[in-house]
């Protein structure tokens, strides 16, 4: 996503504290990394809200590549279908545990539900102009600086995603995205304290590499 429609984005993210109250009694439900939480065709009858961990959602392709289709973190809230059955698999990539809302019971929430069905439609609109007008660069940079700003925009903070995952997630190779990293780093933008944690330095320069 390019930064300007990451503050778009921003603006329309809906708030979901009717939906998943404070003093919600719904039980915790908790994920091992790789660990399956829906599948495709399956009934798309709840929405769920990551306590902590983090989830992708990605579909196979009739010639075996993963198409990763987006990403979420602590706080965030997924599983929202236009149909009544899933469309993607959803995997924990590390240690996650959500709470769950049944759409069944959704008294008072429809302006929350619509507010992120647009949040959703709004992120998957923008994800098509990132794969289809941007450079490598301009992908990983962006797709960085996302990362931060979804974590309280920290310079420091760890990616929960494989190189693998951030590939297909921005229509690139593993190799590719490696050496964009390398790139950024060798630069000064960037500092790789770890494979997955990442130290934004230059957080200006990164942002106007995809403006």
């Amino acid at each position: 996503m390019t930064y300007a429609a990451r503050d778009a984005s921003t603006e329309v993210s809906p708030n979901m504290s009717s939906v998943f109250p404070s003093n919600s009694s719904t039980p915790l439900s908790t994920f091992s990394a790789g660990s399956e939480i829906y599948a495709p065709r399956q009934k798309a009858s709840c929405l769920y809200r990551i306590e902590f961990g983090a989830v992708r959602l990605h579909r196979m392709l009739s010639d075996g590549r993963r198409q990763v289709v987006d990403f979420y973190l602590a706080g965030e809230t997924f599983g929202f279908e236009v149909s009544r059955t899933h469309s993607f698999f959803a995997e924990a990539m590390v240690a996650t545990s959500t709470r769950t809302h049944c759409l069944a019971d959704n008294t008072g929430t429809q302006p929350e539900l619509l507010g992120l069905a647009l949040h959703g439609m709004l992120r998957a609109q923008e994800h098509i102009l990132v794969i289809g007008r941007q450079t490598a660069m301009e992908r990983v940079a962006g797709f960085l600086l996302d990362m931060s700003d979804r974590q309280g925009g920290l310079k420091h903070f760890d990616l929960p995603m494989s190189r693998l995952d951030i590939a297909d997630y921005l229509g690139l190779t593993i190799e590719t995205v490696s050496r964009v990293f390398a790139k950024l780093r060798a630069s000064g933008l960037i500092k790789l304290r770890s494979i997955r944690c990442v130290e934004i330095i230059e957080k200006t320069a990164l942002r106007g590499l995809c403006a």
